[in-house]
């Protein structure tokens, strides 16, 4: 039990260091684009903003969930990646269909990337939100002004 909470903790405290360096590399490119991004046609740079934050959120759930796959397989909870991929984004994304499931002494490990699959979706989301938020309200003050 102890080895599967801190293996998931490992493995949480990494997808959170890689989301933040992630939103820290991403804040860097927008505070490089701002000055354009204000610039007229704002309706269509913010759709290209909505864009570049949305695959941003898909590859950093990708890479998140290619990271638990790759555990389960190394610790040999799953015969081969398919599976291995299947179960790490069917619980990262907290939809558990139940249909692959883990032998008994790994489910802690499993229920922690569900919990993992969680707080990065939430930590994503309020990033994504964010940055649409500061760009339209950027755009509405040069607007005025």
């Amino acid at each position: 039990m102890f080895t599967q909470i801190a293996l998931g903790g490992l493995l949480m405290l990494a997808t959170v260091l890689l989301a933040g360096v992630s939103v820290w590399a991403m804040e860097a490119l927008f505070a490089v684009a701002t000055p354009w991004l204000l610039r007229g046609a704002h309706r269509l740079k913010l759709i290209l903003v909505v864009m570049i934050a949305s695959l941003w959120v898909l590859s950093m759930i990708t890479i998140d969930v290619w990271l638990w796959a790759i555990a389960f397989r190394v610790l040999g909870v799953f015969p081969d990646m398919e599976h291995a991929v299947y179960f790490a984004l069917v619980s990262f994304t907290t939809l558990g269909f139940g249909d692959v499931l883990l032998p008994v002494e790994w489910r802690i490990f499993g229920s922690m990337a569900a919990a993992n699959g969680l707080l990065n979706m939430g930590l994503m989301t309020a990033f994504m939100i964010e940055t649409l938020r500061h760009f339209r309200v950027r755009q509405i003050e040069v607007g005025r002004g």
